[in-house]
């Protein structure tokens, strides 16, 4: 006996295994309530603000690492809001998106950086038929579990793009000279995002 005890008290230890890492991209989807898709344009000497109100996307990527993940968003254009009927009617038109010939418009990113508190997704924008690749910038707004012990995380970016890039070329002359409507538009974009948990109860709250 004593030999034995000595022969294992002399045998090398067998090394710890590490417990594997989990890598499985997580899903995230887009919370509507909490969410903000809104736009706004010169108009003379204002500016009009709009929204979508009709629109969804997804949030993909490994656990705990934005950098390389995926955004995914789709709206249906014809959910356009200026609180202006004539003026919504005149948006859904030819002039403008077309809504019927174009009934959606979509962003997919192809690059997600996150440094502390801010973010830069640069991406493909599509309006119509035209695709061009765009960069929006803003603040990640943290992560925190949500109702039901879900997880949530929230950001805000923006950016400003030629409408004229897009085919929403409609204009008119001013009265008193220049023209009705302005070239650039600035989209800004609040995003809440609860995390796809499989199997598990209801949706985005």
């Amino acid at each position: 006996m004593l030999a034995l005890l000595a022969l294992l008290s002399t045998a090398p230890a067998v090394p710890a295994v590490a417990a594997p890492t989990d890598t499985t991209p997580t899903t995230w989807a887009i919370d509507k309530t909490h969410s903000e898709l809104t736009f706004r344009v010169r108009h003379l000497v204002s500016r009009v603000r709009g929204t979508f109100t009709d629109w969804d996307g997804t949030l993909t990527a490994e656990p705990n690492q934005w950098n390389g993940g995926a955004v995914v968003v789709n709206v249906r254009t014809a959910s356009i809001q200026t609180n202006n009927d004539r003026r919504d009617t005149h948006l859904r038109s030819g002039d403008f998106f077309d809504v019927e010939k174009f009934p959606a418009m979509t962003f997919k990113s192809t690059k997600v950086e996150v440094a502390g508190n801010e973010v830069t997704l640069t991406g493909e924008l599509t309006i119509k038929d035209v695709t061009k690749t765009v960069v929006l910038k803003g603040d990640f707004l943290g992560m925190t579990a949500g109702q039901g012990g879900r997880d949530r995380i929230g950001f805000e970016v923006s950016t400003t793009v030629n409408r004229l890039d897009y085919g929403l070329t409609w204009n008119r002359a001013a009265e008193g000279g220049g023209v009705v409507l302005g070239d650039e538009v600035t989209i800004d974009v609040v995003i809440a995002a609860v995390k796809v948990v499989p199997g598990a109860p209801g949706g985005p709250r």
